[in-house]
């Protein structure tokens, strides 16, 4: 009894083992697909976001009798329209911006100057010699944050022949969304179909939601913006407003980059102490939304806390740079759903959750 008892522990364990071994390969050929694959991913998972931002307007014009494809079609098109308009509001505001930038650039320059010849003078201080070594080895150097953030941004050409496929994809996803999504579900099998079309249909409303709450908090962001920058005279306030509102919703670094536009304008035109009440309004401003408007809008859908929102912004800011940090919430959400459903994975799941 006793040999037949430590027989069936060991084989329990040498099965734990190949269990977690197999996990840990999954894991790694998961991992090495996102990163081969990121062009490829990116674009499917940017339309997919699109798709939903866009299906209410298509349900609301087939609620008017028109077919499901023109409905996608409207869509598509009056969504390319406002794009194609902020674009060229945009380069203009930067054309009248640049027009107008020699006329306070000797004032920028006078405000640095004094700190410019400070951080000369820390350098030739700084500055050793050193004696000549020929044995030197050569050393890796660690790649930067910024190097890893501009990873996968590849050249201009790549970047809008990448973004040309996304109206397609959504249009597409639009048109032949419950097919999609029938057919997901006869994948699994029969057992699993109907865990899989609910995992589906939260999945779907988190996107949803998602898009839209993130939309509703940069307009409001941005609207409260645009009224602080004008009643402080910030140069083209309503331009500045705006960028510095969406900005924000940059997670984590969004509170340094709401400053950015507003500061570097108001260089040369505004008091120091306007500079640091604008600092300010945009640090509140992101730390208002972070805190109340996030959780209003968006906690009864994500559900993720602040550790696993956090290791997913460097895990797939380190993967795919830039896009990694926009696409990484919602990603860590669906990840969420889906091992809420899976038999065996609600232990990470709860790991994830509040």
């Amino acid at each position: 009894m006793n040999n037949h008892g430590m027989e069936n522990t060991e084989n329990r364990e040498t099965q734990s083992g190949h269990h977690w071994s197999l996990t840990l390969l999954g894991l790694g050929l998961m991992v090495m697909f996102a990163y081969y694959g990121e062009s490829v991913l990116a674009v499917l998972f940017f339309a997919i976001l699109l798709s939903f931002m866009l299906s209410p307007v298509v349900r609301a014009l087939e609620f008017l009798r028109l077919p499901r494809s023109m409905a996608a079609l409207i869509s598509v098109v009056a969504l390319l329209a406002v794009l194609y308009g902020i674009t060229v509001a945009s380069y203009n505001q930067a054309l009248v911006f640049a027009d107008n930038l020699p006329k306070y650039s000797q004032k920028i320059r006078s405000i640095l100057q004094p700190y410019q010849q400070q951080a000369e003078r820390l350098k030739k201080t700084g500055e050793v010699v050193e004696p000549e070594d020929t044995n030197v080895v050569p050393v890796r150097q660690v790649q930067s944050w910024s190097e890893a953030l501009s990873h996968g941004a590849g050249t201009v050409t790549d970047t809008v022949l990448a973004a040309s496929f996304v109206p397609f994809l959504a249009y597409f996803l639009l048109t032949w969304h419950s097919h999609a999504r029938s057919a997901t579900v006869m994948l699994f099998p029969l057992e699993h179909r109907n865990a899989a079309f609910v995992t589906l249909g939260l999945i779907g409303k988190m996107l949803q939601s998602f898009i839209v709450g993130n939309l509703v908090i940069g307009l409001l962001i941005s609207g409260v913006s645009v009224g602080i920058f004008a009643l402080l005279h910030v140069p083209f306030f309503y331009f500045v407003g705006f960028l510095s509102g969406f900005l924000s919703l940059v997670p984590y670094l969004g509170i340094v980059l709401a400053m950015v536009p507003p500061i570097a304008i108001g260089i040369g035109q505004l008091e120091p102490g306007d500079l640091v009440i604008v600092a300010l309004c945009a640090v509140g401003l992101h730390l208002f939304a972070l805190n109340v408007l996030y959780p209003m809008l968006l906690g009864s859908r994500l559900r993720i806390n602040p550790l696993a929102v956090t290791i997913g912004l460097l895990f797939w800011g380190a993967l795919w740079g830039a896009l990694g940090l926009v696409l990484a919430i919602p990603i860590t959400g669906a990840m969420k759903i889906v091992l809420d459903h899976v038999d065996g994975m609600k232990p990470y799941a709860d790991w994830l959750g509040e």
